[in-house]
């Protein structure tokens, strides 16, 4: 077995695991390999293999096909089954030269044959090409995972913590489907005691999605101020997403504000999830309205509610992910919500959402969109 070993500053060598039962056959590629720099593992048998890949993560497989017990193809099947290997590259090596045999490595995750007797020039041509694209795939993996990094970090440096804005009152619980989400929230506040709260989600997932986001965070700053109502608001940012959502995009919304002031909340939606709002009494009531998306018609048709508030009461926004874990049960999901907000009523406004939203949320296997829930709590 060769031994691999770098002089200090360069990079360690690849690391391939050949298995033979043929002690001549590995020890002759073994020797091949060596005597060019790789660092060289060996097995007699696919459970040896199997245990020397987890433990050392060969860079490389070199596989025979043909070996006692459990075959070089149901070795690979157990290799790719496993995370801990499942992306090592195998090569297989056999003296079968049928096209059945030829196909069927490929079909079940090999990456290449070589015939026995292998030849010296052809497997360090064939192991250095794939060691090159495994290289190749792994920087490109890297560098995808960096920018989805530095858009994810981007994208939640754009949502508010609530304690940002204290006097909002506000707690929210985020849990994108993907690195990045298509749903969205942001607050406004208008001044100590007026504040706006958006909960927007556009359709899709992932970076097509999280794009829009970046601009209905501007525009929904641009058009909230008391020179705005909240009508203004949602046609505002309306206008402008229709020539920023491409093809079948589209944009669902809701925006609340709250005065304060005078003890009013106004709740204006286009075609999203009814508010909730939550009344210290117990009282618990889903605020439902017609309402189309934005960025989809010159024409929009928007509806209002506006209803009196006290110290205490809370309303909750929230996107469709948390009610529809399961096809056309939204109203149940809505009811499930409204009861949840009732059974956590008494909680601190942060702890009351988190648990709402785990009380609500799908399970892994029938989750298929963002989660979020926005809970406002209306102060003296």
């Amino acid at each position: 077995m060769g031994t691999g070993i770098q002089p200090a500053g360069l990079p360690p060598a690849p690391t391939i695991l050949v298995v033979d039962d043929s002690a001549a056959i590995s020890e002759m590629v073994e020797g091949i390999l060596s005597a060019e720099g790789f660092r060289v593992l060996s097995a007699r048998d696919g459970s040896a293999a199997v245990e020397i890949s987890r433990a050392q993560n060969p860079d490389l497989i070199l596989l025979d096909v043909v070996m006692p017990g459990e075959s070089g193809f149901e070795t690979c099947a157990r290799l790719k089954s496993d995370p801990a290997t499942s992306e090592i590259p195998i090569i297989f090596l056999s003296a079968l030269d049928d096209v059945e045999s030829k196909v069927h490595g490929p079909q079940i995750g090999g990456v290449d044959f070589i015939a026995k007797p292998p030849h010296g020039t052809e497997v360090l041509a064939r192991v250095r090409v794939h060691l090159r694209i495994r290289e190749t795939h792994r920087v490109l993996t890297e560098q995808c995972r960096q920018r989805f990094q530095l858009l994810q970090d981007a994208q939640r440096s754009i949502l508010p913590a609530p304690a940002d804005f204290p006097e909002a009152s506000f707690a929210v619980y985020y849990e994108p489907l993907e690195e990045t989400g298509g749903d969205f929230y942001d607050v406004a506040p208008i001044d100590s005691r007026v504040t706006g709260y958006l909960v927007a989600d556009v359709s899709g997932h992932g970076v097509r999605a999280a794009f829009a986001t970046s601009a209905i965070k501007a525009l929904f700053r641009q058009y909230s101020g008391p020179m705005y109502s909240p009508e203004d608001t949602m046609r505002g940012i309306d206008a402008v997403m229709r020539h920023v959502l491409t093809g079948e995009q589209y944009l669902t919304a809701c925006h609340a504000l709250v005065n304060r002031r005078t003890g009013k909340l106004t709740v204006v939606s286009a075609g999203h999830p009814p508010a909730i709002l939550a009344e210290r009494s117990g009282q618990v009531t889903a605020i439902e309205m017609d309402g189309e998306p934005l960025g989809v018609f010159h024409s929009l048709v928007l509806q209002r509610k506006s209803m009196r508030v006290r110290r205490g009461d809370r309303a909750f926004l929230y996107t469709d992910g948390l009610i529809e874990s399961v096809p056309g049960a939204r109203s149940a999901g809505i009811a499930a919500l409204m009861e949840a907000a009732a059974r956590h009523l008494d909680r601190p406004l942060e702890e009351a959402v988190r648990q709402m939203a785990i009380d609500c949320r799908p399970v892994d296997a029938a989750r298929r969109d963002d989660l979020l829930l926005l809970g406002i709590e209306v102060g003296g």
